[in-house]
């Protein structure tokens, strides 16, 4: 593929080309991870030295109480694992009755964290180095400090009100009482030895062990449900990725409940349409790519949830007579609401590496809302998310919460293929922005032929609900005025913001890689 090199929008950052590369949000964790490269590792090794230290240097997104996924080009073929995890069995819904919602946080919002076993899953499976080596660099910058970096101080600081009350949080973020400012040290030692223990028993200590012990004993004392019996049930799987042709590449996504199947959805209603033949930032590209968006979510939120509880195939949601059905509902001259269609029956870090010898690995893990449900195990560092709170609570719903169930999944990594071959590794972490921000780096890449920094530093839109769209100011007064013109109910972001993700992408080139990490973001993308 002939790239357009030109960078026409306003960045912090510039390509790599390199034959090994690593790229994530922040620029300690993808040194972790070109330190197992340098060291001989192959790219798995590198995206778990990365994910690993992201828990340490980027705690307001992640930490060692998140869910992972992960795709591994192995060099001949796709591999998927989700690292998700269920819920407590004493989840029924009986024990929510009369809320209108999930809680936000909290005891009640914790699933068994599965980012510890996706680490060990992928390393036994795939990995080149001892388990222990991929530890080194974040058990040091627990033990010995890191700057805090600009973004995430900002995250921080603006997290820390909402979490006081939460066990363990004040005692464990907010040192002095408060959150440390930007190039200020952080030391968490007592993460630094969970890590070291977690490390020494290849994961076991925690789901079977005594920080598992420790994890079901903080919840006993808080009125949780979750208990060891629920932790030691855990268990990563491996699964079969989706795809979905566009443009003469193939996307793949995770299935499942993961909500992928949205990205998916969306590029096959767009390939009804001519995309190359609209301006790449006007109005009309613009409008289609959100009226595909929006078809797409409207399927997604109505039936994607833990796949023993769906009541249809994930692949008849692409099935290519419904997506044409669908794409025939877009009129280009006004936005529209749009109702789930009738199929036929049948706070996130993001990072991916690639290596000399083939391998890719599109990975992400994540607390879902900032620091998750801002519980924090006293003595041990571990931070757990808040994945809970995506479980629906109306009666007959796929995605209702239940006992051992997974809840509906926001994170996803991508991956893409052409003729069978490995082309690119990417993700746009944020919630509900991932599979837009998948369509639109899809979209500049494959219809316009932009090279993927410039896909990273191109102003993007956000569906949110109804008529409303999110958008970055760098589209214009023009595409904005348009825009509403044809029905959009917008509301612009001011930047810095945290709304529309944060991408990071390598694509394969003939020999080598071009690496990309988010402006938006603290990342950096780094290679050899």
């Amino acid at each position: 593929m002939t790239f357009d090199w030109g960078l026409p929008y306003p960045s912090r950052r510039m390509p790599v080309l390199a034959r090994n590369a690593v790229a994530t949000t922040q620029p300690l964790a993808a040194q972790a991870g070109l330190r197992m490269l340098l060291d001989g590792g192959n790219a798995v090794d590198a995206a778990l030295a990365c994910a690993i230290a992201l828990t340490v240097v980027e705690p307001v997104s992640n930490g060692i109480g998140s869910d992972a996924f992960a795709m591994v080009w192995d060099g001949k073929r796709l591999h998927g694992l989700n690292g998700s995890g269920r819920s407590p069995a004493a989840w029924s819904a009986g024990r929510f009755a009369g809320l209108s919602a999930m809680p936000e946080r909290g005891w009640d919002t914790v699933t068994v964290p599965g980012a510890v076993s996706a680490w060990a899953e992928l390393s036994q499976r795939f990995g080149s180095l001892p388990f222990e080596t991929l530890f080194e660099p974040a058990i040091a910058y627990a033990r010995d400090g890191f700057l805090v970096t600009p973004d995430v101080a900002r995250q921080w600081q603006l997290q820390e009100d909402m979490l006081l009350g939460q066990p363990g949080f004040q005692e464990a973020f907010l040192p002095g009482g408060r959150a440390p400012a930007a190039g200020e040290v952080f030391r968490f030692p007592d993460q630094a030895r969970t890590l070291r223990r977690i490390a020494e028993t290849g994961g076991g200590a925690f789901y079977g062990g005594d920080l598992a012990e420790r994890i079901a004993a903080c919840a006993a004392k808080h009125g949780g449900a979750l208990n060891l019996e629920d932790l030691a049930a855990h268990r990563a799987d491996w699964v079969e990725p989706l795809g979905q042709d566009y443009r003469g590449v193939r996307l793949h996504e995770l299935p499942p409940n993961g909500q992928g199947l949205a990205a998916l959805m969306a590029l096959g209603i767009l390939s009804h349409w001519d995309m190359a033949g609209f301006p790449v930032d006007s109005a009309d590209s613009v409008h289609l790519q959100i009226e595909a968006m929006k078809l797409a979510f409207a399927d997604a939120y109505r039936h994607v949830a833990d796949p023993a509880a769906m009541t249809l195939e994930a692949g008849a949601l692409l099935d290519p007579d419904y997506l044409a059905r669908r794409a025939q509902r877009i009129d280009l001259a006004r936005a529209q609401e749009f109702g789930p269609g009738a199929p036929p029956d049948s706070g996130t870090v993001y990072l991916t590496t690639a290596d000399a010898g083939g391998m890719m690995v599109s990975f992400i893990q994540s607390n879902f809302s900032g620091f998750g449900s801002g519980v924090v195990i006293p003595g041990t560092g571990i931070a757990l998310h808040n994945r809970g709170r995506a479980f629906s609570l109306e009666p007959g719903h796929p995605n209702r919460v239940g006992p051992r169930k997974r809840p509906f999944h926001t994170i996803l990594p991508g991956f893409v293929t052409r003729d069978g071959e490995g082309v690119m590794s990417f993700g746009v972490m944020g919630a509900a922005m991932q599979p837009q921000g998948h369509v639109q780096v899809m979209v500049r890449l494959f219809d316009h032929g932009q090279n993927p920094q410039a896909a990273c530093d191109a102003p993007r839109w956000r569906v949110m609900q109804g008529l409303e769209v999110w958008l970055e100011p760098a589209f214009g007064p023009v595409v904005m005025d348009e825009l509403k013109r044809r029905g959009h109910r917008l509301a612009v972001a001011k930047p810095p913001s945290l709304d529309f993700g944060a991408a990071q992408a390598i694509f394969r080139l003939e020999d080598g890689y071009v690496a990309a990490s988010e402006p938006r973001r603290d990342g950096q993308a780094v290679g050899f």
